[in-house]
């Protein structure tokens, strides 16, 4: 048997990823007339056209569209074991950009702190913090990000896992709100008020009103907001209430011009984790910063429970 040239992965994985040969060709630093003759063998070696023209553009063929994801695994699984193993890690000297993906809430509750705590043993290390518009395993498994943080989706069985802390939604209202004097809110008190809902999909329903619908019971959504920061700028400047998680307000006297109180019912609760493909599975680099991460959540936010 001949042994295929797997340098052709590489291109594959370019080409299938860019959807052009002459994006292709930059992000391999080729030529245009190199990287035509490298699709040149890469269609006889698969008996598939791979890109084929659409207008102005090319496009990928079916079978490229299917073998797009496993082409880029292939390429990141070779680079893992090609890859020199350290026997030590020196966080000191390392060198490396995480990516982490996770939504503002997260970011604004433990972004400073997480930063702080890698700066202080690993100073070269960059955290970069990528927006997450919506849910979706693509970004691990295309080696984007090297971690997803938020509540579990359908992420798919191969992603590993690994809880942080649970979490409660709970009212914020501004400093001086008639509802801060209260000792307990009730339904009735808290369904009286306007409310700012925030949802990065723009659904103006939740859990809450699934709760006040089982006792028949509706609140009046005033205003629909992309994030949790958005909201509790909203609550402050109004008399509307907000709802966000928690330990978006932890610890709560940092937050000195709102004021928060428990939800007068139960919703459910929130698990937060961390998410990553098993490609990092054993990396020493990553294998830290998924042990800083949960240190960092655990302290920053320790559960009652």
């Amino acid at each position: 048997m001949t042994d295929p040239d797997f340098n052709l992965l590489i291109a594959l994985d370019a080409l299938l990823t860019e959807a052009s040969v002459a994006s292709a060709a930059r992000r391999l630093n080729l030529s245009t007339s190199a990287m035509s003759r490298t699709l040149s063998r890469l269609r006889e070696v698969t008996g598939d056209p791979l890109l084929v023209r659409a207008g102005r553009n090319m496009v990928l063929t079916p079978y490229a569209q299917a073998s797009r994801e496993r082409a880029r695994n292939a390429v990141l699984e070779a680079r893992a074991v090609l890859q020199p193993s350290k026997v030590e890690l020196n966080l000191a000297k390392l060198e490396r950009v995480f990516t982490l993906r996770a939504n503002d809430g997260f970011i604004e509750a433990f972004g400073p702190v997480l930063i702080a705590a890698v700066a202080a043993i690993a100073p070269l290390v960059c955290l970069r913090f990528a927006p997450k518009p919506e849910k979706s395993s693509r970004y691990l498994r295309e080696g984007l990000v090297d971690l997803e943080i938020g509540v579990l989706s359908n992420m798919g069985p191969e992603i590993r896992l690994q809880a942080l802390f649970r979490d409660r939604f709970v009212g914020v209202v501004r400093k001086g709100h008639p509802l801060e004097a209260m000792e307990s809110v009730s339904v009735s008190d808290y369904i009286v008020w306007g409310h700012v809902v925030a949802s990065r999909r723009g659904q103006p329903h939740g859990p809450v009103d699934e709760a006040l619908a089982e006792r028949g019971l509706a609140r009046k959504i005033v205003s629909v907001v992309p994030g949790f920061p958005s909201a509790l700028a909203v609550a402050q400047a109004s008399d509307l209430i907000a709802l966000v998680p928690a330990s978006f307000l932890n610890p709560p006297e940092t937050h000195t011009t709102l004021h928060m109180f428990e939800l007068p019912f139960k919703t459910r609760a929130i698990t937060i984790s961390q998410m990553w493909h098993p490609r990092m599975e054993v990396d020493p680099a990553h294998r830290w910063l998924r042990q800083t991460v949960l240190a960092v959540c655990q302290r920053h936010y320790p559960q009652n429970e």
